[in-house]
């Protein structure tokens, strides 16, 4: 199991260029329709991979799988629909992943968000942020369980704001607090964080053949943060914030940097973290960061698997 360490480890000079062929991988990206799930398809899917592309929106994905495959010069990619935020929809797309792969899954890749949303409810009741980010990824893995190959590898994508914030395992859904939309982000983000050192923990201890690590983009400029200014200001007010975004964020392709490592990379090894090196992981060549000690919480993580588990109705197996 790896420990927890605050040092930062770079690997200096990696780019998407370095992502080693993988022909015969088939890989599943959620949110592959735009920002960091988009530029993952592609630089997998020109690599060699085949790439199930889950997206929630059935016109953009399509649009998003053309320009996967126009881009890798007709790469094998498909269009699963799949939206985290209905676990009616999560089980059709598992089952569907399985049906499509023949339970043969190198790669999961769980990528899709929201962020800072208005008080919002799932169609399953559950609090916008966490039930996507969080009950919808976590129910998704564990249905994939039977479909993941031996050495097969479950990427999160958390992120900074896990540090913002704790975890209230009794009342994940705000039903009684006042809802905060930034600390139900930050919350979500470090469930994800617990839910992979938990998953890598438990698969183990059963001693299955699973790499689980967790990544994050740093400050990234993503349609993410454009769609968040757009839901929460005024338009003239959510164009400067756009720019301004711009100014102190690094792009797409290198925020995809740190998923990819994860994703592919020789060296990574189960329960690692990976992120960009520089300025306080804002920016820069992905390597191996320090997650927060309360993702490290091993009681948490234990009381959130259970509650989890509870939600979602999902019987977890990573045995």
């Amino acid at each position: 199991m790896v420990r927890y360490t605050e040092k930062v480890q770079a690997v200096s000079g990696w780019s998407a260029a370095d992502v080693a062929d993988q022909a015969g991988r088939t890989v599943l990206v959620t949110g592959a329709n735009s920002g960091l799930g988009l530029q993952t398809a592609m630089v997998l899917a020109g690599r060699g991979a085949t790439v199930l592309m889950a997206c929630r929106d059935p016109q953009r994905g399509r649009a998003a799988l053309d320009r996967v495959r126009a881009k890798s010069g007709g790469a094998d990619a498909t269009l699963i629909q799949l939206d985290l935020a209905d676990l009616t929809s999560v089980r059709k797309a598992a089952d569907e992943v399985r049906t499509i792969t023949g339970d043969r899954l190198d790669v999961l890749v769980n990528n899709a968000g929201v962020m800072a949303s208005p008080p919002r409810r799932t169609a399953d009741g559950f609090e916008l942020q966490i039930g996507t980010n969080h009950l919808g990824h976590a129910a998704l893995t564990w249905l994939l369980s039977p479909a993941l190959r031996p050495g097969a590898r479950v990427v999160t994508v958390s992120s900074l704001a896990h540090r913002g914030g704790g975890l209230d395992v009794g009342d994940l859904n705000f039903e009684h607090r006042r809802y905060s939309s930034v600390a139900a982000y930050s919350a979500s983000k470090l469930a994800n964080l617990l839910f992979t050192f938990e998953l890598d923990r438990r698969a183990q201890g059963a001693q299955r053949d699973l790499c689980v690590v967790a990544a994050h983009p740093g400050l990234t400029d993503t349609e993410l943060v454009a769609n968040t200014t757009r839901m929460r200001l005024a338009r003239p007010f959510a164009e400067v914030a756009r720019w301004g975004n711009k100014l102190v964020s690094q792009g797409v392709v290198a925020g995809t940097l740190p998923q990819l490592y994860a994703a592919t990379a020789a060296d990574v090894r189960s329960g690692e973290y990976f992120g960009p090196t520089s300025l306080g992981q804002t920016r820069g060549a992905p390597g191996r960061v320090a997650a927060s000690h309360a993702a490290h919480n091993e009681h948490t993580a234990w009381l959130l698997w259970e509650r989890t588990a509870e939600l979602t109705g999902v019987t977890p197996d990573p045995g």
